[in-house]
């Protein structure tokens, strides 16, 4: 194999630490999507910066590709090693630094998951807010600038990263930002490498920002008799400046979902779900703003939850929408994408989306993080059906030219990886060719995550 010398050298420095068992390589050849299997050569374990550092330097003399890993949630083969190569697993590298519990962040190494994050910050009152709702490890969602339910408050993985250190692909360690709240010294190296998809360098530490536990938190779900009335309740909702700390929305399809998968007793019919946070007051005065806002939309149905045992009954549905979804057609495979527009646009792209998907023969449930304009379809298609599966694709494509079209863009948060490469051009015209100077210039050899983001060959 050509990639054999580099795997010598690996297996000297780490050991049974360098796996090539058939198990562990198919673990890291899945995908949560609807890639093929596709292992890497070998799959290695370090536990250190310096073995990282000394990894990427053996791979480059050798031009062997080395492919991140965390935990392998990310949905468009971000992780994949599709020209082989070192599967680089970052879960041992899974310790909580320090916590800056007066400054309000912390430092973390990238095999951190975020449920662990804020685990151990229980005692402290304080939290790690993004939530992409998978169990992701904090390097991964970095590094495809994740964002989740609750990006409409606190932002998204852009905005909660403070600084990094990087393994470049020559092995230099360097070490983007401080823990200071704003810069004006040099360029954003912190802000180029969020978002890059370990096409740059392979990150070893995050500083993150935290937020305070709010005092009073209320979760609530309603039910809508279109989804052009939900949608148009949610862009009411945020231009009237009520500041919601979640507002998801489901469509019939999903909302059926949750009722056979996890015992809810939806109307099939479109929901959204939403959440404040804030003091007693403030959080019953904004709860009580939002109901007579959606009122004119048609709301019903209010169920709120103010027990922590309610409030994580009803977000772990929401989180296991994709599961639930899944479950709805067995043995179907899923092309799982996502959008974002502008808030003006989101009813639009939203009905438009329902229409392609009513008119395929195929099932495609629609849920988002519509407060920000995002939200996701679940295309199920059966794998050995070559029909279904190009309708599928064709609803994806479809749903980007739509996107680009009203101002938006290709994926708000699932990132490009492999599978929204064909779009980048579309979207930055000349600047895609600027991201691929910056990528020849900092991975000349093309050996970090290859294939993914940019085309350089």
């Amino acid at each position: 194999m050509r990639n054999d010398a580099a795997l010598n050298e690996l297996s000297s420095l780490l050991g049974n630490r360098l796996s090539r068992s058939k198990s562990d390589l198919d673990l890291h050849g899945r995908s949560e999507s609807h890639f093929p299997l596709t292992p890497p050569d070998a799959v290695a374990y370090p536990d250190s910066t310096a073995e990282v550092a000394e990894i990427v330097k053996i791979c480059g003399r050798h031009g062997c590709p080395v492919v991140p890993w965390g935990v392998g949630t990310s949905l468009e083969g971000h992780a994949l090693a599709f020209t082989g190569g070192v599967s680089v697993d970052f879960t041992r590298m899974n310790r909580v630094l320090k916590v800056n519990q007066e400054d309000m962040d912390v430092a973390v190494q990238p095999g951190v998951t975020r449920e662990a994050l804020n685990e151990e910050l229980r005692a402290t009152g304080l939290f790690f807010s993004v939530d992409p709702g998978a169990n992701a490890t904090l390097g991964g969602m970095a590094m495809t600038r994740a964002s989740g339910t609750t990006a409409v408050r606190y932002g998204t993985m852009r905005e909660n990263v403070l600084a990094l250190e990087v393994v470049l692909a020559d092995g230099r360690v360097i070490r983007t930002g401080t823990r200071a709240r704003k810069t004006s010294a040099g360029y954003d190296l912190t802000g180029l490498m969020v978002g890059s998809e370990g096409t740059l360098g392979l990150v070893t530490e995050l500083t993150l920002r935290l937020q305070g536990q709010p005092e009073a938190v209320s979760s609530a779900v309603c039910a809508f008799p279109t989804m052009e009335d939900a949608v148009n309740a949610v862009i009411a909702t945020i231009q009237m400046g009520i500041p919601m700390a979640r507002i998801e929305f489901v469509d019939p399809a999903t909302a059926a979902a949750f009722n056979a998968y996890a015992g809810a007793s939806f109307q099939e019919v479109p929901h959204l779900m939403v959440e404040f946070h804030g003091s007693e007051g403030g959080v019953k005065e904004e709860a009580e703003t939002f109901r007579e806002v959606v009122a004119d939309f048609g709301a019903s149905d209010f169920e709120w939850a103010v027990k922590p045992e309610d409030r994580k009954a009803l977000w772990t549905m929401r989180h296991n929408a994709h599961y639930a979804c899944l479950a709805s057609r067995p043995g179907a495979r899923a092309i799982v994408t996502d959008i974002c527009v502008p808030i003006s646009k989101l009813a639009e792209a939203v009905e438009e989306t329902r229409a392609d998907i009513a008119g395929a023969s195929i099932h495609g449930p629609i849920v988002g993080h519509v407060g920000d304009g995002n939200f996701h379809t679940v295309l199920l298609f059966d794998e050995d059906n070559p029909t279904e599966r190009a309708e599928a694709q064709a609803i994806s494509h479809r749903m980007v030219e739509r996107a680009l079209r009203l101002g938006g863009t290709a994926t708000g948060e699932h990132g490009i990886g492999v599978g929204k490469l064909d779009y980048m051009e579309a979207e930055h015209g000349d600047a895609w060719g600027v991201m691929g100077d910056i990528k020849r210039t900092l991975d000349p050899q093309n050996i970090l995550n290859p294939g993914k983001m940019v085309r350089v060959n």
